[in-house]
C-alpha cells in the first residue's frame, strides 16, 4: 500500500495512534484526527501540525484519503460510518504500523509484559550508537522525549498482541519477552494465546530472540527454522546472573559464550534485568559495539508510566506505573519496595471488567509487597459491564489476603483518604492502564499544601 497524503486518525490521542501520527507528520503528510478529549497526546500533536477535533463527527473525515482507527473504536463511530459511505479506505492502527515496519528492516518486540521497556531500550541503544533507527512504541521514552522517532530503515516497533494485531508484522528480528494469559476477552483460551505467539514467531524472517526461562517460548523457538537466541536467568545462550541493587541502579552480569560482561541499569527488579538482556542481545545481533551497548544501558531513563517518579513533597515519594496485570503488579511492587525500603501505599485502578473478572484471585494476591492498598473502581476502556464486576468485588477479594485494603471508588475519595493516611517517609504508587495517572500530581499538590500549612 502506498500511504496517501491526507490521513485522518480516529482516536488520535492514544499512545499507539499518536506515534503513527507523529511519524507521518515528520514524513510530510497532512494529518488530522479526533478524540473524545484534548488530553493525553493531543496538545503535542497539535503543536506538531496535526488538526485535531474534540468529539467524533462525520464532517471530520471529509477531506481524508485514508482513515486509521483504534481498535477501541466501534463500527458505529460516526467518522467510520461516514468514511465507508464516502468510499474512503478504513484501516486499523496495526495495518499502518505493519506497512511502515515491513517496508524496512523490522525489529518487533512482543510479549505479555515488558514490550514497551524493551523496545524503547533497543531504540535508545541504536540511537546512542548512531545507527539512526525509526522507533514506534507504546510509551513516551524519556531518552527520546517521544513515542516516535523518524530515522533510517531499521524500524523498532512494539508488537501488541491485543486482537492479534501483531500478526500483521513480518520482522527481520523478532523478540518475545514472555507469554502469559491476557486479553482472554478476545482470545477466549490460553491455547489460542499460545498459538498467536507461535504465529508471530513464524513470521520472523531472520532471528528470534526469546526468554528461554519461559517454557512456552522454549517450545515455540524449538519449532522454527530461523536463528533463535535464548536469554534468561536459568536457561539460554545469554544468562543474567549476580543481580545486585546498588542505590538507584541495578547491576548484573550477562554471561555469553565468549565471556561475562557487567552491566548497570536504572531499572529496578530482576524482571527488568531480563528486558535489558533481550535488548542487549538484539543490539549484538545488529552489530552494535560492546562499549556502546554498556553505556546506553546505563544511560537509559525508562518510559513514562513505567515506575516513573513523579516527585516528592512533604517527605512523600510519588510514583506512577502502567502495570495492569497481576504478574506486572507483583513484580513492580516487589522491585520498588526492595529499592526504596519505604512504607508502600499502592493505589490501583483495575482495567476492564473482563480482565478483573478473569484474574480476580490473582489480582487479590498481587499486592503482597504493599503496606496499604487503595482500590478504585474499574476503568472500563472499550468495555461495558457484562460480568457484574466492580472494584468493590476486587477489594472484597483482596481483603481476604491483605490486612490493609480500602475501597475508594472515586479518585476524589481516594485523594482524601491518602492525604489522611500518608506520613513523611512513605511512598505512594498509582497503578493501572486507565487514567489513574491523574492522581499523582494531585497527591503531590496535597502533600505540598499540607507541608506549607501553619502548624
Amino acid at each position: 500500500m502506498v500511504i496517501p497524503q491526507r490521513i485522518h486518525f480516529v482516536g488520535i490521542g492514544g499512545i499507539g495512534m499518536s506515534a503513527l501520527a507523529r511519524y507521518l507528520l515528520a514524513r510530510g503528510h497532512d494529518v488530522s484526527g479526533s478524540d473524545q478529549s484534548a488530553n493525553g497526546q493531543v496538545p503535542d500533536l497539535r503543536a506538531a501540525g496535526a488538526r485535531i477535533a474534540v468529539g467524533h463527527r462525520a464532517v471530520n473525515v471529509r477531506n481524508a484519503e485514508l482513515v486509521v482507527v483504534t481498535s477501541a473504536a466501534p463500527e458505529s463511530n460516526p467518522e467510520i460510518v461516514a468514511a465507508r459511505e464516502l468510499g474512503i479506505p478504513v484501516i486499523k492502527r496495526a495495518e499502518l504500523l505493519a506497512e511502515i515496519s515491513n517496508a524496512g528492516f523490522g525489529i518487533a518486540v512482543a510479549g505479555t509484559h515488558g514490550k514497551t521497556t524493551t523496545s524503547a531500550l533497543i531504540g535508545w541503544i541504536l540511537v546512542s550508537a548512531a545507527f539512526d533507527p525509526t522507533v514506534l512504541i507504546g510509551g513516551t521514552s524519556a531518552n527520546l522525549g517521544s513515542n516516535a522517532r523518524v530515522g533510517g530503515d531499521r524500524v523498532v516497533v512494539e508488537a501488541d498482541e491485543y486482537d492479534a494485531s501483531f500478526l500483521r508484522l513480518r520482522p527481520r528480528i523478532g523478540v518475545i519477552t514472555n507469554v502469559e494469559p491476557d486479553h482472554l476477552d478476545f482470545y477466549g483460551s490460553v491455547d489460542r494465546i499460545h498459538d498467536a505467539f507461535r504465529r508471530f514467531a513464524a513470521g520472523v524472517s531472520e532471528t528470534l530472540v526469546y526468554c528461554a526461562d519461559d517454557p512456552i517460548l522454549a517450545t515455540i523457538a524449538g519449532g522454527l527454522s530461523v536463528e533463535t537466541i535464548g536469554y534468561g536467568r536459568n536457561a539460554g545462550t545469554f544468562r543474567a546472573s549476580r543481580i545486585e541493587e546498588d542505590g538507584l541502579m541495578t547491576s548484573f552480569s550477562l554471561i555469553a559464550p565468549e565471556g561475562e560482561t557487567r552491566f548497570a541499569t536504572p531499572l529496578a527488579g530482576p524482571h527488568h534485568v531480563l528486558n535489558v538482556s533481550a535488548a542487549i542481545v538484539v543490539a549484538r545481533v545488529l552489530g552494535v559495539p560492546g562499549p556502546a551497548i554498556t553505556e546506553a544501558v546505563a544511560s537509559y531513563r525508562g518510559v513514562a508510566r513505567r515506575l516513573e517518579v513523579k516527585g516528592e513533597e512533604g517527605g512523600v515519594l510519588v510514583m506512577d506505573d502502567y502495570a495492569h496485570h497481576p504478574t506486572e503488579i507483583k513484580a513492580d511492587l516487589a522491585a520498588i519496595k526492595k529499592r526504596y525500603g519505604r512504607p508502600l501505599r499502592v493505589i490501583f485502578q483495575p482495567h476492564t471488567y473482563s480482565r478483573t473478572s478473569d484474574f480476580l484471585a490473582d489480582f487479590a494476591q498481587s499486592f503482597s509487597a504493599a503496606d496499604a492498598v487503595y482500590l478504585l473502581d474499574i476503568y472500563a476502556a472499550r468495555e461495558t459491564d457484562t460480568r457484574g464486576m466492580s472494584g468493590e468485588d476486587l477489594a472484597r477479594e483482596t481483603s481476604l489476603r491483605h490486612p490493609a485494603v480500602t475501597y475508594t471508588p472515586a479518585m476524589g475519595e481516594c485523594l482524601v483518604q491518602i492525604a489522611r493516611d500518608t506520613r513523611p517517609g512513605d511512598m505512594v504508587v498509582t497503578m493501572g492502564a486507565g487514567d489513574v495517572d491523574r492522581l499523582g500530581p494531585a497527591i503531590l499538590d496535597t502533600m505540598r499544601a499540607q507541608d506549607s500549612s501553619p502548624a
